[in-house]
């Protein structure tokens, strides 16, 4: 790892990751303080009233318990659609722009080879959004604690952001490859909106009813299953453990394109 270039993605990226921090923080807040184990009958029957957008966000069961409710407003579809919009902004940042703007040729001027380049910015992307994950996780623990102290099933809150984050490296996986493999800004943020924007739309579309059930099979956004684990279910950490796997691979995919492939430098 170049750590000179890392301190200065840091010092040139803090700001976008604060902004996206304070919505989190601001959506984890608000949904927690609404959590009230007798409004379970009501939010029932306001879902029952508009069952395909409950269904669509993930929310037509959220359950009772703090976790439930928790998972239920916030996982199925605010901590998956703002952080992939991060991931596409900061993987098109970290390589694409800097070949799309001519600075690349600044940074492939140092004694460095293109591997540990692109290394760092890989490594940068996955420290932010680690950060990112902590941050939010403590934001609702702590909300959670004071609020309604001892309520939170801290194991099985730990096991659902133990996916969350597997979730985010898949994506970023797939966006990091995008920016590696175009030189051109807008087609590394077309390509990675694209797939974030189908994966997303799919899933909402699958859980609206048993019609476009047999959609979820179409979006790498299934492999989330929160509820399985939740209950511990060793399919639910199968389906974990290939988000993190194709992640993995997208990422190293990425930089193995960015050693070969000619720039325009």
């Amino acid at each position: 790892m170049n750590l000179t270039l890392y301190k200065k993605e840091w010092k040139a990226n803090w700001i976008l990751l604060a902004i996206f921090m304070a919505v989190l923080t601001m959506y984890a807040t608000m949904i927690i303080a609404m959590f009230d184990p007798k409004m379970g009958d009501s939010l029932q029957e306001m879902a029952a009233s508009m069952p395909e957008v409950f269904a669509a966000f993930g929310m037509a069961d959220v359950g009772q318990t703090l976790l439930e409710f928790t998972t239920g407003y916030l996982y199925g579809i605010l901590l998956t659609a703002f952080p992939a919009v991060y991931i596409i902004i900061l993987s098109n940042r970290l390589v694409a722009r800097y070949v799309d703007n001519g600075s690349m040729v600044y940074l492939l001027a140092a004694p460095d080879k293109r591997g540990k380049i692109v290394g760092t910015q890989m490594i940068f992307l996955v420290t932010s959004l680690l950060l990112m994950l902590v941050y939010v996780s403590g934001v609702i623990l702590a909300t959670a604690h004071l609020l309604f102290p001892g309520e939170m099933d801290i194991p099985g809150f730990l096991r659902v952001n133990a996916g969350l984050f597997g979730l985010w490296i898949m994506v970023g996986g797939v966006c990091f490859l995008s920016s590696c493999v175009f030189n051109e800004s807008k087609m590394a943020v077309g390509i990675s909106s694209a797939f974030v924007v189908y994966s997303l739309l799919v899933q909402m579309i699958s859980q609206v009813g048993e019609k476009f059930e047999g959609l979820k099979y179409a979006t790498p956004m299934t492999l989330y299953a929160v509820d399985g684990l939740i209950a511990k279910d060793g399919q639910a950490w199968l389906t974990c453990a290939i988000m993190y796997g194709v992640g993995i691979l997208c990422f190293a995919a990425g930089i193995a394109v960015f050693r070969k492939k000619n720039l325009p430098i």
